[in-house]
């Protein structure tokens, strides 16, 4: 039976990634407004930092997954985006007043845990919303989660660039190159701490229209038939094929996101202002979001292994221009490789979703708190491998990496989702023709 649209509880959670996932934009735009402006940050303090808060919420996914399986998710889908907001606006407050980078990290880190609380209860039911379209839906949330991404980095540099100095920008000419990137800069934090106010309406709506314990329990034992039969299909735990997911995960994990959390860095260091290096990290991920759409639309139609291999081996040269080219090539290449090397987000999650049909809600955090886990390592090996051969060359590793990635991907199982699809549907058909 054909299932209904996406209800208001696929929004409430769709506009919840989207809040959430824009303050965790703004993060390494605003640790390289910190070490320019506030403290002193090197690669490896700004890549130990965001690794340590892509941990936090990384790790925990699995267990608030398990929590949502049980209790339906409502309270920590709502909790989870107070909790991020809140404790990320609190580490720049710790940062500003104390200039310590040590004090400031400590909520920085915690406040992951609200993304990791929210994310796998986001994308079960995201998922649920209508099974015979669970990429493409999936790929729905997760654009959500790609345009808060998006215009993160871009309203924090922008708001940020209006109250802090230009003396290098200003100055350049007159003093001469000796001098560029030399003077001392000045800043404020306070503009991104009014943005907390956001996350309020985004929290109401999930806390109102996601399911209590009791109406969770009742929805799942009425669709316990559908599951009984999905895990009957696959009762032995496939560990073959979850090993070559988690590796192909984890490769992937070092150009989306870890390699993502130095593209503010590369162009501040090219002499970029807040406002268009956090420009160009928004493409970056505006790019992953659309895309995320379009490729699982057609994973709903196609072999999803091509559309990993493909989008995967062709980021890897656009990822070699983007650290070639300056000036608006730059933000068209940053659209590129953020489209190309996020397009397979979903699809990977939908994998690890079929893998374990009978725990969608543990199998999303898993499989994004294994991204995020890696995605975190990934950053501090990027920030440690950097400051001994160049963030340009650090990022030619990655693309090179990516490729083999991409061939990996060819040897994932086949989308049982979709050759279920199709089996089901020639009966159907076969009825309807009177055959």
């Amino acid at each position: 039976m054909r299932q209904s649209k996406p209800s208001h509880t696929f929004w409430s959670v769709a506009f919840g990634h989207m809040t959430v996932d824009m303050f965790n934009g703004m993060g390494p735009v605003l640790l390289a407004f910190l070490s320019a402006h506030i403290l002193t940050l090197s690669n490896t303090q700004l890549g130990f930092a965001i690794s340590l808060y892509q941990l936090a919420g990384a790790l925990s996914q699995p267990l608030f997954g398990l929590l949502g399986d049980r209790t339906g998710g409502r309270l920590l889908g709502a909790g989870g985006v107070v909790w991020s907001v809140t404790l990320l606006l609190s580490s720049l407050v710790i940062a500003q007043v104390t200039r310590n980078y040590y004090l400031m990290i400590v909520p920085y880190a915690l406040s992951s845990l609200g993304s990791g609380a929210f994310h796998p209860v986001g994308a079960m039911h995201a998922s649920e919303a209508n099974r015979e379209r669970a990429a493409t839906n999936t790929g729905i949330f997760f654009l959500m989660g790609q345009i808060g991404l998006a215009i993160g980095p871009a309203l924090a540099g922008f708001l940020l660039d209006r109250f802090a100095s230009q003396n290098n920008h200003v100055f350049a000419d007159a003093l001469g190159p000796v001098f560029a990137g030399r003077l001392l800069e000045t800043g404020t934090v306070a503009p991104i701490i009014s943005l907390g106010l956001l996350a309020i309406p985004s929290a109401l709506f999930m806390f109102l229209s996601l399911p209590n314990l009791r109406a969770h329990l009742e929805r799942r034992a009425a669709s316990a038939a559908h599951v009984a039969a999905e895990v009957a299909g696959s009762a032995r735990l496939p560990l073959a094929a979850l090993a070559l997911l988690a590796l192909v995960v984890a490769l992937r994990s070092l150009i989306n996101p870890a390699l993502a959390s130095f593209i503010p860095r590369m162009f501040q260091l090219k002499g970029w202002d807040a406002a268009a290096y956090g420009f160009v990290t928004s493409a970056f991920w505006l790019g992953g979001g659309v895309s995320g759409v379009l490729i699982g639309s057609l994973a709903d139609r196609y072999d999803s292994r091509w559309l990993v291999a493909i989008t995967l081996i062709l980021s890897a040269p656009a990822l070699f221009l983007l650290t070639e080219v300056d000036g608006p090539a730059a933000i068209v290449m940053a659209l590129a490789v953020g489209a190309l090397s996020g397009g397979s987000h979903s699809l990977l999650v939908v994998q690890a979703q079929s893998l374990l049909p009978g725990r969608k809600g543990l199998a999303s955090g898993a499989i994004l708190g294994f991204m995020f886990s890696t995605g975190a390592l990934g950053t501090l090996l990027i920030g440690a491998l950097s400051d001994r051969i160049g963030l340009t060359n650090a990022f030619t590793v990655v693309a090179a990496i990516t490729v083999v990635t991409g061939f990996l991907g060819l040897a994932l199982p086949p989308d049982k989702r979709r050759e279920r699809v199709v089996v089901t549907a020639k009966p159907e058909a076969a009825a309807s023709s009177g055959d």
